[in-house]
């Protein structure tokens, strides 16, 4: 199979499901939308769960020592947040929501556009920041097959039905966020040639984890979590994996 064909299904599935929501969302009344938006909540906390249990995989252990994974995420996320936070991500992904807003919708007044733009951000954020994000894009570039991927469309395709009737607008321009992330991390995979070690990929599920209990907080509204300046933690993670396994 072409590398890249998974995200292109993906997309599509985040484009066809946004759709659908556009048809539903105004016929569904505002306490059924919210309503919608923490059962996705819920759910992505339990994503964000499982996914950080990955900092007790055996052969992270192995590879660092028992007592390393916890610190290895703890840096990831200090060192990661510092750089996005100087890098000012969350504040550049909101602005870009912004002129999406206005290329795509028209300038339609503050409460119309803050609406597209968090629907742009935590759709992005959500379709991007998970595990089979990261694992499938870089499995479907080392040419290993796009099964992840396509287990991840069916369940973006879900969930931007429901964003989509929440949100509006901004779910669907979320698939350029989809389409960039997932094709670079493909390209990656195939400037790799080879298979990523189990380690570094167990460092960076977990933390990946722990960004998406970031996004879920947001969509709880418990807390407006800046998961956008965590992203570079995704980075920092394996390379400090390879840090200790080279020191050691």
């Amino acid at each position: 199979m072409v590398p890249g064909v998974g995200t292109l299904v993906n997309v599509l599935a985040v484009l066809v499901g946004g759709l659908l929501g556009l048809l539903l969302g105004n016929r569904l009344p505002v306490r059924t939308r919210e309503v919608v938006t923490d059962g996705l909540g819920l759910v992505t906390l339990l994503i964000a769960g499982t996914s950080a249990m990955a900092v007790l995989d055996v052969d992270l252990a192995d590879a660092v020592g028992d007592s390393a994974p916890m610190l290895i995420v703890l840096g990831a996320l200090l060192l990661g947040g510092i750089v996005g936070s100087l890098l000012r991500l969350e504040q550049r992904i909101e602005s870009l929501g912004g002129l999406l807003q206005k290329a795509l919708a028209g300038d339609r007044g503050s409460v119309e556009r803050r609406r597209f733009v968090e629907g742009f951000v935590v759709s992005s954020l959500i379709f991007c920041t998970g595990p089979l994000t990261i694992l499938g894009s870089l499995e479907d570039g080392l040419g290993n097959g796009a099964d992840q991927l396509f287990l991840k469309s069916a369940l973006d395709g879900f969930a931007a039905i429901a964003f989509a009737a929440s949100f509006g607008w901004g779910v669907l321009a979320a698939s350029l966020t989809v389409l960039v992330v997932q094709g670079s991390l493909t390209l990656v995979g195939v400037a790799l040639g080879g298979v990523v070690p189990d380690a570094h990929l167990a460092a960076v599920t977990a933390t990946g984890g722990l960004l998406l209990v970031g996004v879920a907080l947001r969509l709880l509204r418990v807390r407006d979590v800046p998961v956008a300046d965590l992203l570079p933690a995704l980075v920092v993670a394996p390379l400090l994996v390879q840090l200790v396994v080279t020191l050691g």
